[in-house]
């Protein structure tokens, strides 16, 4: 088979949501209005938890930088995703894929570092609440934020910099509507074992540690909840952790579907359906998971759009 350095390369064709001309307006229409929802959403949710004074909390800070993360994630992949459902030919340049690859790692792995720190919020209010202050100052809140905008640009760098030694066959369709990691390295024609290995080994690492976290601050919380002596008492403290666990729960049930099922399972369908539910469906719940259960947050809403009324 006829190969070709990698730096020749000079597009990528992204097939994952071509569809019949029939269903293409109306998946179009839907994926739009998810795309917008998902923007207002986190804006307004960023938006109330900065006018508000109730809301200058930890809790609250880690859920605008996951909101803002969010809005960038989503923005990684779906305006293209669009604009190729309307195009004839939906392609992508090399150094594009490659920018997008590298914002979609960062912003996929900031994600689930800032769900662990919210899980590390929700231990210390629950299990040590005389030490909240102390333990969740200013300075550890904002460093348990940029740690992971550092190490999260090292593992982008790392998989983009050993992806730049591999070639590539004629073959440029990519099943997948955006350019993620997986997909690209089924096109190349050299050997990806260090790349796979480093998949296994950093990507596993910067999945499962920050969720065995979780998984630990939870089992924590649970045992200090068990210890509350009445069922009201209980389920008020343990609800109060009732919208981080379904935004962990959809956002790690979608990655392990799409990275760590055996790769004899693979399907290009399997892989959409799940990197649909996690770079659409998770960011645009998010906002509701966080905000309908939430009365403080819900009425800095209220308080935010009643002042936007008035001008």
């Amino acid at each position: 088979m006829h190969k070709e350095n990698q730096s020749t390369v000079s597009e990528f064709f992204l097939l994952g949501l071509m569809v019949g001309s029939e269903k293409q307006q109306l998946i179009f229409m839907i994926f739009l209005c998810m795309y917008l929802v998902t923007m207002v959403g986190n804006v307004l949710i960023i938006l109330a938890i900065i006018s508000d004074a109730h809301l200058h909390s930890p809790m609250y800070f880690f859920l605008a930088n996951l909101s803002f993360t969010d809005i960038c994630f989503t923005t990684t992949a779906v305006p293209k995703m669009l604009a190729d459902m309307r195009s004839q030919s939906p392609s992508i340049s090399f150094a594009g894929c490659l920018a997008q690859m590298y914002f979609f790692m960062l912003l996929v792995d900031l994600d689930n570092f800032l769900l662990a720190a919210m899980a590390y919020d929700r231990y210390i209010a629950i299990c040590r609440p005389l030490h909240y202050a102390a333990l969740l100052n200013p300075k550890r809140c904002a460093l348990l934020v940029v740690t992971p905008w550092v190490i999260s640009n090292l593992v982008s760098v790392l998989h983009l910099s050993l992806l730049s030694h591999l070639t590539f066959c004629d073959q440029r369709a990519i099943p997948h509507f955006f350019c993620d990691l997986e997909p690209i390295l089924r096109l190349a024609c050299s050997d990806t074992q260090i790349n796979n290995l480093l998949i296994l080994i950093i990507g596993g690492a910067v999945i499962f540690i920050p969720f065995t976290f979780i998984l630990v601050s939870y089992a924590l919380i649970g045992s200090t909840v068990l210890g509350v002596p009445s069922a009201k008492g209980k389920w008020k403290t343990f609800s109060t952790c009732g919208s981080h666990l379904s935004a962990v729960s959809l956002f790690y049930g979608s990655i392990i579907g799409v990275y760590f099922l055996p790769s004899s399972t693979y399907s290009a369908q399997r892989d959409n359906v799940a990197a649909v539910m996690y770079t659409i469906v998770t960011p645009m719940m998010n906002p509701f998971i966080y905000s309908l259960r939430n009365k403080d947050m819900k009425g800095a809403l209220r308080r935010l759009l009643s002042r936007q009324s008035l001008f």
